[in-house]
């Protein structure tokens, strides 16, 4: 069971991810740290935490519900990719040794943030050289699903800062407002993490602890319910901070374990 002081922290963790998912992604960089400092053992926090993300995730597309429905069709279209490729990574978390994830799992968190401090950096690039007005090229269209899904794997398999890859292979591959792109990586990263999800409660329903589900659930929902509004509005290097801070935290307490 956990604690009192334990519940606070999951909770605060869950808004906070919820809300940096809709504006930037990442969030995972903050609630992975959080469960594996209050004990819980890495495979179990792994399964929870995207189980239980996926209420930011559905208020993060009700936020921008304006900005996808400009090009719903293309974006519901990249879904079965993002699907294909999250069962795919939580099937490869499974199959793989435990003792694999837990290892890794320091260089994971060290991996997003890398993909977190270096965001600006691959923005300010998506920003030089993304276009506004279509057609894309039929490469671009071609490479687009296949991209799409390699980040599938990725966000099945652990999931930090796959927000910030998703926005790069958008942001390169598809013609349209940065905005609406954004609005695709909260749809993507939602399908994503239902499908690793399920392949957990399928194969492994043990490793989901429902009281963290229930913590994350409630808390990622009003996260991301605040990213939609006021979220858009915090200085980006206060949510990068926080991210880079908690990360740090997650590979101390990893690495002591």
């Amino acid at each position: 069971r956990v604690s009192g002081v334990e519940i606070l922290i999951v909770l605060v963790a869950a808004v906070w991810a919820g809300l940096i998912n809709t504006v930037v992604g990442s969030g995972t960089l903050v609630t992975f740290p959080a469960l594996i400092s209050i004990g819980i053992p890495p495979l179990v926090a792994n399964a929870s935490n995207g189980l239980g993300l996926l209420g930011g995730g559905v208020s993060g597309i009700w936020g921008y519900r304006r900005e996808i429905g400009q090009a719903r069709g293309r974006v519901l279209r990249l879904v079965p990719w993002a699907l294909v490729g999250g069962a795919t990574g939580g099937v490869l978390l499974l199959a793989l040794p435990a003792r694999v994830f837990e290892v890794a799992v320091p260089v994971l968190i060290l991996l997003g943030i890398a993909l977190v401090v270096l965001g600006p950096s691959i923005q300010g690039w998506v920003h030089r050289h993304h276009r506004e007005d279509g057609p894309e090229p039929a490469w671009m269209r071609r490479l687009l699903p296949v991209g799409v899904g390699l980040v599938g794997v990725y966000g099945g398999y652990f999931g930090a800062a796959q927000g910030v890859l998703l926005m790069g292979v958008l942001g390169v591959l598809v013609v349209h407002r940065l905005q609406v792109l954004n609005g695709w990586k909260n749809v993507l990263a939602t399908a994503n993490n239902a499908a690793s999800s399920l392949v957990f409660l399928v194969v492994r329903p043990g490793l989901v602890r429902w009281d963290l589900v229930a913590l994350l659930a409630v808390g990622s929902l009003v996260g991301g319910w605040l990213g939609a509004g006021i979220g858009r509005r915090l200085p980006p290097a206060v949510l990068r901070g926080v991210i880079v801070v908690v990360g740090l935290v997650g590979i101390a307490v990893a690495m002591g374990r």
